[in-house]
């Protein structure tokens, strides 16, 4: 692999589909400088979540051959699922891993909207780090009104016209969200009841938006294959507000309806600080080091 590495963690409007998937895939196996780290599908969200690490130009090519698949191989108008959508690539984020920054990441998040707006007709609106307006950081409300009212909320040219691509919605493929972060920690809590309101509840109470924590997205979702609720959060800075916060933040809210939490669960790839940092606080360990960690002190040595 090169030296220079950024990660890409694109969504993808499909999690049912396995032809469609693996052909989405396909784009990023086999290819030099990218590497296919992990994908999740999920039926009930209907979604693909795929990481891909690689050196940047290698990146954004593999990253841009799998838009024209999914724009070729997804129409919205047909889409269903528990997940905000707004595109058939619902929202590609540009990481800085090695040897790179937020600003090298935010360079070809830039590139690689501008080519898919000129190349397939999808437009994109930069967010997060990459945002060129501050009612464009947050990706909630970008992708508020979904596909469905996409194409009459950007009739608001003076808010709403894309940043880069046509100045409406893409008949079948949408509209895309497209920038630079910092890693985040996509964390699930699944409770013990088939109540979406509880859920969403729960939800209110804990997220940023709403008065709770900073760095918590969170919306409640039903899982109809399994008839539970669940919690479904983006924590978008782990060293401020830690999985385990947010965990324990739900089972307190669960509390009060008299709901169990069943399990959580961690959607693609996190960093190793973020679960060290949660077996320091269940476990009570004092004065922890992370060379403590067999396999950091193996890197070490290589």
């Amino acid at each position: 692999m090169a030296n220079k590495l950024i990660e890409c963690v694109p969504n993808y409007s499909e999690g049912r589909d396995m032809e469609k998937i693996e052909k989405i895939l396909d784009n990023f196996r086999g290819k030099h400088d990218v590497k296919l780290l992990d994908y999740q599908m999920d039926p009930s969200h209907n979604r693909l979540v795929v990481t891909v690490i690689g050196e940047p130009t290698a990146l954004k090519d593999a990253v841009v051959a799998s838009w024209g698949t999914a724009v070729e191989l997804i129409d919205m108008t047909k889409h269903e699922g528990q997940h905000p959508r707004m595109g058939a690539v619902d929202v590609c984020p540009f990481i800085p891993c090695r040897n790179t920054t937020v600003e090298e990441a935010d360079a070809l998040a830039k590139e690689v909207a501008k080519e898919v707006a000129e190349k397939y007709g999808v437009p994109c609106f930069l967010y997060e780090d990459s945002a060129t307006a501050p009612h464009r950081v947050n990706l909630a409300s970008i992708r508020k009104g979904q596909f469905e009212g996409m194409a009459e909320k950007m009739k608001d040219t003076e808010m709403w016209a894309p940043d880069f691509g046509p100045a409406t919605i893409h008949p079948t493929a949408g509209v895309s969200a497209v920038g630079a972060r910092m890693p985040l920690v996509a964390f699930n809590v699944n409770l013990g009841t088939d109540n979406l309101e509880i859920a969403n509840q729960i939800a209110r109470r804990i997220r940023h938006i709403n008065g709770g924590y900073r760095y918590i997205k969170a919306i409640g979702i039903m899982l109809e294959d399994r008839n539970i609720a669940q919690v479904s959060m983006n924590l978008t800075n782990y060293t401020k507000t830690a999985v385990y916060r947010a965990f324990e933040a739900v089972k307190m809210e669960a509390r009060r309806y008299g709901v169990p939490v069943l399990e959580s669960e961690i959607v693609g790839l996190l960093p190793m600080q973020a679960l060290v940092d949660c077996a320091e606080y269940y476990l009570q360990v004092a004065n922890f080091d992370p060379a403590q960690v067999m396999e950091n002190r193996l890197l070490e040595e290589e």
